[in-house]
């Protein structure tokens, strides 16, 4: 009987159950038979026993009775010689010649042949008195003969009584000794497995067998206790694969909830830096992230870089490229403390980014040119009427000065005529301002993105100047709105505009950047620069640009001295 064990060998007991069992009960057969044999044998050995010795005690009598014919001289005289004679050599007293007699017997009873054979020669021949002078001795010879014969026949029942106690005994020993075995090697070992059993259905594994020897049981014992090793083995295993499980359901459970909330965090209609900076700091609360960091820059712009979490100057860092329809918007990046960061979640959280800065751009676009479709319906509506109202009553003036100055000058009333030139004056201004209006009115910005739209915005300007107009943007459109961008773009190009026409500067810097949650704007130029506490008559470009300002909540700084150019600021807070 070959038994698997754990270490992939066989173990083969050395001292097998069913062969032990199998030999004590071969021997108590073979016992058993014995017995039998042995009784069987001294049975059909000692049927003939009775037999011989009544013809052995009928000799006697039949000694003594041809005595008595000879003496009486008996007729039956031959007649007893012959069944004497018969006796003697009959069959039963010819089973005294068997190997099993005693070889005393076996000469006893040819000594009696012998001297039978002699004494019936004498009587057959006459000699009667030899005979019974012999007779006593005959009778004592077969008296000797008998006994013998009954003490053969009581010692094959002696022995026979002998065996039989012997094999019975030697049955109850073997009997005995394999019970004590069977209960040593099989019940006991079986006791052990059944509680071993239990144990395990108990889920302790820990099981400890009474092992000192190598019978089946033994083996199956050593092989159980392998087993309940390796199902702790298992077990544990199991129990930390569903631990392990568990755990990485609740992160994806954890990180699902994340993304949702990310989601629906960066559906709002209007995105700001801060929703970005909570979506991160919602992120590096994830297992396995250790820091993410997302930069948004945009194209002829600055770039915004948020982080969330403690970042390892040694650790490296992943990164997606935050892409949507081509469009480059930026990219995410982040450490993970282990190999449990699931990638996927992270490139989920770049697509939902990706696309919520995507959206907000189009939806920035969309508004923007809904505002500059307004302000183009405004600026027809304003050349339709007004525009048209004030060129008719600027015409009507030109008229009524070339028709009263002949008039006028002959009769010499100044007053007339400064009335007349006041009115004119005023509806030049009024005219002037109004084709400034209706120009930056009709001023379209096709561009989304703040830094595409000023490099659009400022393009056709260069045409007009011959100095260097330079440009440093930092800004990012997601810091403001559709109404924000327009009037802040328009700032710049009425300030760059007035650069051109007013400064006969070499160089003009445009300069916008972001900090500390403000904007901040400044156009300088090297031109001749002017007095700012004088301004000059019909320029209305640093009134216009005080408005803007005003619009947008934020403060405006004109720095100007005469041959050392001029600089315009605004400083804007975001909400």
């Amino acid at each position: 009987m070959n038994v698997a064990h754990n270490s992939g060998h066989y173990l083969t007991p050395k001292k097998p159950i069913a062969s032990t069992i199998a030999k004590g009960l071969t021997s108590i057969l073979i016992l058993a038979v014995v017995a039998i044999f042995v009784a069987m044998f001294t049975i059909t050995y000692s049927l003939k026993d009775a037999e011989v010795i009544n013809v052995a005690g009928s000799l006697r009598m039949q000694s003594y009775r041809l005595a008595y014919d000879i003496q009486s001289q008996s007729s039956q005289l031959p007649n007893h010689i012959q069944n004497l004679d018969e006796s003697l050599n009959s069959a039963t007293m010819k089973t005294l010649n068997m190997a099993i007699v005693p070889t005393t017997i076996q000469l006893q009873y040819q000594n009696i042949l012998q001297r039978w054979q002699l004494l019936s020669s004498e009587i057959r021949s006459g000699n009667n008195v030899d005979y019974l002078n012999q007779v006593e001795g005959l009778v004592a010879e077969l008296d000797q003969f008998v006994l013998n014969l009954q003490r053969f026949s009581e010692n094959k029942l002696r022995a026979f009584a002998l065996s039989g106690a012997l094999c019975l005994f030697l049955i109850f020993v073997i009997t005995v000794l394999i019970v004590r075995f069977a209960r040593n090697k099989v019940v006991k070992p079986l006791e052990q497995l059944v509680i071993a059993s239990q144990e395990i259905q108990a889920k302790n594994f820990d099981i400890k067998l009474d092992i000192n020897s190598q019978t089946e049981l033994d083996v199956l014992g050593q092989c159980y206790q392998s087993m309940a090793q390796e199902l702790a083995l298992l077990y544990h295993g199991l129990e930390l694969a569903v631990d392990e499980k568990t755990q990485e359901l609740q992160q994806a459970n954890d990180a699902l909830k994340t993304l949702y909330d990310c989601s629906e965090a960066l559906s709002s209609s209007r995105l700001s830096i801060p929703d970005f900076q909570t979506v991160l700091d919602s992120f590096e609360k994830i297992d396995g992230i250790e820091a993410c960091r997302l930069s948004i820059d945009e194209k002829e712009g600055g770039q915004i870089e948020l982080v969330a979490g403690n970042r390892n100057p040694n650790q490296e860092w992943n990164c997606i490229q935050l892409e949507e329809h081509d469009m480059s918007l930026g990219k995410l990046e982040w450490q993970q403390t282990s190999n449990k960061a699931d990638n996927l979640v992270m490139e989920s959280l770049g697509h939902i980014v990706a696309r919520a800065l995507y959206f907000g751009h189009n939806q920035k676009q969309t508004e923007q040119l809904i505002l500059m479709q307004e302000r183009a319906t405004i600026a027809r509506e304003l050349h339709d009427s007004l525009a048209q109202s004030l060129s008719y009553l600027k015409i009507q003036v030109t008229l009524l000065k070339r028709n009263l100055n002949q008039e006028l000058c002959a009769k010499r009333c100044d007053v007339a005529t400064s009335i007349i030139k006041d009115v004119d004056e005023v509806l030049a201004q009024a005219y002037t301002q109004l084709r400034e209006l209706l120009s930056t009115f009709r001023l379209q910005i096709e561009e989304a993105h703040f830094g595409e739209a000023l490099k659009q915005l400022l393009e056709p300007l260069k045409s007009q100047t011959q100095a260097q107009l330079v440009v440093d943007n930092q800004l990012l459109s997601i810091d403001l709105d559709a109404q924000q961008q327009v009037h802040l773009l328009q700032f710049i190009r009425e300030a760059v505009l007035n650069s051109i026409k007013h400064s006969a500067a070499n160089k003009i810097h445009v300069d916008c950047h972001h900090s500390r949650g403000m904007i901040k704007v400044a156009i300088e130029d090297d031109g001749i620069g002017f007095d700012v506490n004088k301004p000059k008559l019909n320029h209305y470009g640093l009134s216009i640009m005080q408005e803007r300002a005003s619009r947008l909540e934020a403060d405006c700084f004109i720095e100007s001295t005469p041959g050392l150019g001029s600089k315009i600021r605004l400083e804007m807070t975001l909400a």
